[in-house]
Formats: C-alpha cells, sequence, structure tokens
C-alpha cells in the first residue's frame, strides 16, 4: 500500500500513476474521502468517550438532585459512543478496503503506456544469422524431442494442456541451470532458500497478487492456501510483521521453488512447447533495503540478471517496462529479453521489479534506524 499521508499531500501525484496505469482514478477520490471520515469519526469517538470518562468521575459525587441528570446524559452518551465506535470502524475498513485496490507509485522515469510501448535500454550479444548460414534452426520442442528432454504429450496425458515432463538430459540440464544460477546468487553475497509453494492469504495479499494478477492464482479452497506464482511471496512474507535493525541491511535471498500459474489469459497464446505453462521452476533474487537505497539495488539486481544471460552467451535486450505492464507492485520494473530464433523476436527471460514501500507497508515489516521506525523497501528479480 501507499502512504495516506502522501496521498493527503499529493493527489494529483496519485491521480497521474493511476492514470498511467491505466487504473480507475475515481478510486484515489473515494479514498480521500472514506480516510477522512475515518480521521473525523475518530475524532468524534474521542471525544464522546474524553466526555463519558468524564461524566463517570461526576456522577458519584454528584448530589440527589443532579445525579438524575447526569444519569440520563450518561446513557445518550453510552449510545453515541456506541455509533461513533461503529461508524469509525465502518469507515476504516473502507479506508483500507480501498487502499488495497491502489497500486504502487509509478516512478517517474517509467515510460508511460501499455505492453507495446516500453523502452529499449540496451542490447546484449550478437543475433545469428542461420539463414545465411544455409539451415533453419529448430525450435526449443523440436529440439527437446530429438534429445528425449522434453515430454509434453504425456504432460498433458498426465495433467491436462500446459504440463511437461522432463526427461533425461532435459531434467538434468534443469537441475544444472538451477544450480548454476544459485552458485551465482551465492558468490554474490545472497542467501540460499527453499521456500514453501503454498502460502496463507496474508502473504499472497500482501505480496500483492490477489489485486489483478488474482485470476493466475491457483487456491486450495479447503485448505484457504495459494500455490506461489513465484518465491517472490514467501520471500516477502519471510519478515512479514518483523522490525528489522537498519545494520542487517541489506538482507538478499535467493530463493528456489516450483511456480503454479493458471495463465487464465493465455488461451491460444503460446500452445507449442513450454512456453506460458502452468508449473516450472525458478530461482528468484529477493532484496529488503533502506528507501533511500532501492534504486542502486535495482539497477544491481539488473546487473546479475545480465551477467547471468551473458555466461549463457544468449543475445537479449534491457527493456524498461511501461506504466500499464508494471503489475501492482512495481514502481518500476525492468526486463531482459532474449532473441528466440525460431520466432524472430524477443521474448522474456527475466524480470526485476522495485516495489519501493509497497509490499512492506502491507506486510508490516519495518526497519529501525537510531530511534525511528519505518517501511523499508522489497525488491525482486528473476535469476
Amino acid at each position: 500500500v501507499i502512504d495516506l499521508r502522501l496521498l493527503r499531500e499529493d493527489p494529483d501525484r496519485v491521480r497521474a500513476s493511476q492514470r498511467a496505469r491505466g487504473e480507475d482514478v475515481a478510486l484515489v477520490d473515494s479514498l480521500l474521502s472514506a480516510d477522512e471520515r475515518r480521521r473525523s469519526s475518530g475524532v468524534r469517538f474521542d471525544e464522546l468517550r474524553a466526555e463519558q470518562k468524564q461524566l463517570g468521575k461526576l456522577i458519584p459525587k454528584a448530589a440527589a438532585e443532579e445525579k438524575a441528570e447526569l444519569l440520563k446524559r450518561a446513557e445518550q452518551l453510552k449510545a453515541d459512543v456506541k455509533a461513533a465506535d461503529a461508524e469509525r470502524d465502518a469507515a476504516d475498513a473502507e479506508t483500507q478496503e480501498l487502499l488495497l485496490r491502489l497500486g504502487n507509485l509509478v516512478h517517474p522515469d517509467v515510460p508511460v503506456g501499455g505492453e507495446e510501448d516500453f523502452v529499449t535500454l540496451e542490447t546484449h550479444g550478437t543475433i545469428r544469422d542461420f539463414a545465411a548460414e544455409g539451415f533453419e534452426p529448430k525450435d526449443h520442442l523440436e529440439l527437446g524431442q530429438l534429445l528425449g528432454a522434453i515430454d509434453v504429450e504425456r504432460g498433458a496425458k498426465v495433467s491436462g494442456s500446459r504440463f511437461y515432463f522432463l526427461t533425461g538430459v532435459g531434467a538434468l540440464l534443469e537441475l544444472a541451470l538451477v544450480n548454476a544460477a544459485i552458485a551465482q546468487a551465492t558468490a554474490a553475497g545472497f542467501t540460499p532458500m527453499l521456500t514453501p509453494a503454498l502460502v496463507r492469504p496474508q502473504s499472497m495479499a500482501g505480496t500483492g497478487f490477489l489485486g489483478q494478477a488474482a485470476q493466475d492464482v491457483y487456491h486450495l479452497d479447503k485448505d484457504d492456501l495459494y500455490l506461489v506464482g513465484t518465491s517472490e511471496v514467501p520471500l516477502a512474507a519471510y519478515h512479514m510483521d518483523e522490525i528489522i535493525d537498519a545494520d542487517r541491511l541489506p538482507l538478499r535471498y535467493a530463493g528456489f521453488s516450483p511456480c503454479f500459474r493458471r495463465e487464465a489469459g493465455s488461451h491460444g497464446k503460446d500452445t507449442r512447447g513450454i512456453f506460458r505453462v502452468h508449473q516450472f521452476d525458478k530461482v528468484e533474487m529477493f532484496s529488503y533495503v533502506a528507501p533511500e537505497d532501492s534504486p542502486a539495488e535495482h539497477q544491481r539486481l539488473l546487473e546479475w540478471e545480465k551477467q547471468w544471460l551473458t555466461s549463457l552467451e544468449l543475445p537479449f535486450r534491457v527493456i524498461d517496462v511501461a506504466s500499464a505492464d508494471l503489475g501492482a507492485s512495481a514502481a518500476r520494473k525492468f526486463d531482459c529479453e532474449a532473441w528466440i530464433p525460431t520466432q524472430g523476436k524477443y521474448r522474456e527471460l527475466t524480470s526485476t521489479s522495485d516495489c519501493t514501500e509497497f509490499q512492506s507497508r502491507r506486510l508490516s515489516i519495518r526497519v529501525r534506524d537510531g530511534k525511528q521506525v519505518k517501511p523499508l523497501a522489497t525488491l525482486n528479480g528473476t535469476l
């Protein structure tokens, strides 16, 4: 969530952010109104309670002729306090509900627009000209089947569409990539983590995945648990409801986990092979830093992603993702997209987001710096 004080002091900035995201701008005014009712009803409740306490002291000392009048006033105050309390609770609940619907404030340098309005920041490597070499490249599924590495037919038989088996050298390659990624992260100072694949609602909501991304999340109704779409979720909730001493920052974790996604909006897209699948494995970097350090940490995460893709000798580009394609939690996001020869285009492989204080406020994670206790910043990046 964003800081309510910032909303009150600079509502136009929040409106501009909502507009850039393509989200409901009227939500800002609804939230301002609810917040004003919450604050005024709170003041009203406090005033009535103070009068009620004062009256409670006067009644035992009052003369007989005054006591009846004071008792009558006490009964009225009791009803008024109860009503004010209910009004305060209702306004507070409305404020929190509206606040949770508001996305993070978009960074001023983010390009405004939709999915195709990104800005290319840099390119790396040389795209191989297969046609000039006189042959047509095979795609990942053809290669996977020839090598006995990917079995999508039996994946569909066992689990349904968009599931697959990695077999033989495919399974070995997956494990080798995971180990290499964890080794790079550990060398960079990350603590390796194996994280839970199931989380409670407060963990999923706190990370920001029960808003616009809710349609892609698997929910186990019987247990009221969610399957994670990324280990970002348990890594963000790892320090939920904690206060971290400033001298411990930055905290950096590299989480390996299976990831589960409905891919609800991808009907008919990438139906061949193992793009846009319902289950995959991922190594995710996650950082907790002081708010003022988050832009520099974002660049560090991007550099580690570039190091990884360069080590694999993949031609790739880095893009600054446009505002309407950020996701609710991110203030800014960089994607690394690798060149896919058989598709003739770049496709996303890694992504790193600066979530500023958005997640830490929702998850109640704070940093103690001297006598000051305040929210910290969280960032994530695919490795």
